[in-house]
Order: structure tokens, then C-alpha cells, then sequence
């Protein structure tokens, strides 16, 4: 039986890499495989890609994607073994169950990997979904500056201060973003 799989963590705990390995052992071993990332994401031109290099092609999905359409479609043609999607924090709850239908009934797993809460420690609309309703849940573990396990993610300004409010979702990278234990978030927000 096929389950809807979500790899969660704070940023920076190799969500992409662990994504990509995935990919490969599948492929490996002469199965396919169907990548997927957020159009959002604009800094990923179309690719999963991992801060320690590598990187693979992938579809990408907006918040309109129909994407057990595609994945159906794309499995008529060619059969599918796994789908692999990053960045699922930006799915919508419709994106959820359509990725649960792909694993229910049509057979094929799907591996999701995102973000668990944004900046503020609130979940994001995917992930909340994704916690409520996969089969598997798998925390990937980051590390805070002082060595416990960084469950949160700061958003920090040019100078490196605490951003604490703004929209839900900025694209950034290590340049916009800190994580940190639940001890360092919450004194980073106070100071």
C-alpha cells in the first residue's frame, strides 16, 4: 500500500539533500520517479536544488496546479514508482488530499519535504494538512548555534536583527533566515 509521506524540519536540516537521495536510490535501481517544487521558490529556476550541491530537475507547482491531474497524466505515459515534492509548505489544503489520492488510488508514494512553521512559529497551510493527514511523519533534525535541536525559524533583517512581523511567506535563504532551538527563537523575538 502506498503512503503520503511528510519529511519535515526547520530550515537548514537537509530536507532537499534527503529529498534528492531519494531520488536517486529509486532511479538507481530503474524506477521513476516525479519531482516536483514550488514556482515560488523563484530562486530554484525550476530545480530541486540542495545547499551542499546537488540538484535535479523538477515540475513545478503553483497553488492553481491540479496535481494529481498531472501526476495521473504523466503516469499514463510512462508509469510512476515514487513522487517526490519539495517546499510542501506552500501546497494548499486541496494540493494535500490530491497528493493523499495519488497514494490511495493510484498506487504510488508520495514523499513530501517543508517547512513545519514560518517565522512567527505558525504552520504553514501545507504543513498543517500534511501533519493532520500523512501516513508517515518524519522530523529531520537541524541544530541551533548552541548544539540543541532547532525546531524554528528566525527571520532576520540585513543587519541580523529579529524580524517579527510581515507576510507569511519570503523567499530567502541563509541571508533571511536563522534556526534556532525554542529557547533562542523566543529570546531573539524578545530582545
Amino acid at each position: 500500500m502506498a503512503k503520503l509521506y511528510f519529511y519535515y524540519s526547520s530550515m537548514n536540516a537537509g530536507k532537499s539533500s534527503s529529498l534528492l537521495q531519494a531520488d536517486f536510490n529509486y532511479r538507481e535501481r530503474g524506477m521513476a520517479t516525479m519531482l516536483w517544487t514550488a514556482a515560488l521558490d523563484t530562486r530554484s529556476d525550476g530545480l530541486v536544488r540542495s545547499r551542499i550541491g546537488l540538484e535535479a530537475e523538477a515540475h513545478r507547482f503553483r497553488p492553481d496546479t491540479d496535481l494529481r491531474a498531472a501526476i495521473t497524466a504523466a503516469h499514463r505515459e510512462s508509469a510512476l514508482d515514487c513522487v517526490l515534492l519539495d517546499e510542501a509548505q506552500f501546497l494548499s489544503e486541496t494540493q494535500v488530499w490530491q497528493l493523499a489520492g495519488v497514494a490511495d488510488e493510484l498506487g504510488i508514494p508520495v514523499l513530501c519535504y517543508g517547512l513545519r512553521t514560518d517565522f512567527q512559529g505558525a504552520l504553514f497551510p501545507g504543513s498543517a494538512v500534511l501533519l493532520g493527514i500523512a501516513d508517515a511523519l518524519v522530523e529531520l533534525k537541524a541544530v541551533c548555534h548552541c548544539g540543541r535541536k532547532a525546531t524554528m525559524n528566525l527571520r532576520v533583517s540585513e543587519d541580523g536583527s529579529a524580524v517579527k512581523q510581515g507576510a507569511q511567506t519570503e523567499i530567502g535563504g541563509n541571508d533571511r533566515y536563522v534556526a534556532l532551538c525554542r529557547k533562542h527563537f523566543s529570546a531573539a523575538l524578545k530582545g
